[in-house]
């Protein structure tokens, strides 16, 4: 008879299982329909930054090395409202310098100690305007930069773009990080 008793709470379980599993969408509720990527090239020692289109009204910029882990450092540059036009910046040369470019100044500055070449990644995002964030490997960066014309960039996953590449994929295949998206 107690056997009996459970079947009400087993079928219970089942059902609510059953309709958890089906509602639930693996792509988080406000992800692109498309890839964002951001553009990054090590030329001269200084890490470079191309978003790819104009962002304007940017109100900040951040960078996060090695994010979510215990090596995890960050460095942000802002400017006042309304904010400035960004599409080209200068970021950090290889000794750990930063290197401002224009109405962006540094408010959060790497330690003076933390040496960036070692990090694995970099999350970049900007703050004013409607935006995505990006990612890129810093170790194919500084291998490849180099191997690549001034005028190509790396776009995360995209790989290498020059202006002509990112004119034609963007909204296509990926987006930049200031595109608004077509989803």
């Amino acid at each position: 008879m107690a056997d009996i008793a459970r079947w009400p709470h087993v079928v219970g379980a089942v059902l609510l299982v059953a309709a958890l599993t089906t509602a639930c969408d693996t792509k988080a509720q406000y992800e692109p329909s498309l890839p964002p990527a951001a553009g990054f090239r090590v030329d001269d020692g200084i890490l470079k930054l191309w978003t790819g289109t104009p962002c304007q009204g940017v109100t900040g910029v951040t960078l996060i090395f090695d994010s979510g882990t215990s090596k995890s450092k960050q460095l942000v540059w802002a400017a006042p409202p309304p904010g400035v036009p960004l599409e080209r910046m200068d970021l950090l040369d290889i000794t750990g310098g930063s290197s401002p470019d224009g109405a962006l100044e540094v408010r959060v500055p790497l330690p003076r100690d933390y040496d960036w070449t070692k990090a694995e990644s970099i999350n970049f995002s900007v703050d004013g305007p409607r935006a995505n964030g990006a990612r890129v490997d810093v170790h194919r960066v500084l291998q490849e930069s180099a191997q690549h014309p001034a005028g190509s960039y790396l776009f995360g996953q995209r790989g290498w773009l020059d202006p002509t590449d990112v004119q034609r994929e963007n909204q296509k295949s990926f987006l930049t990080v200031c595109t608004p998206d077509p989803g």
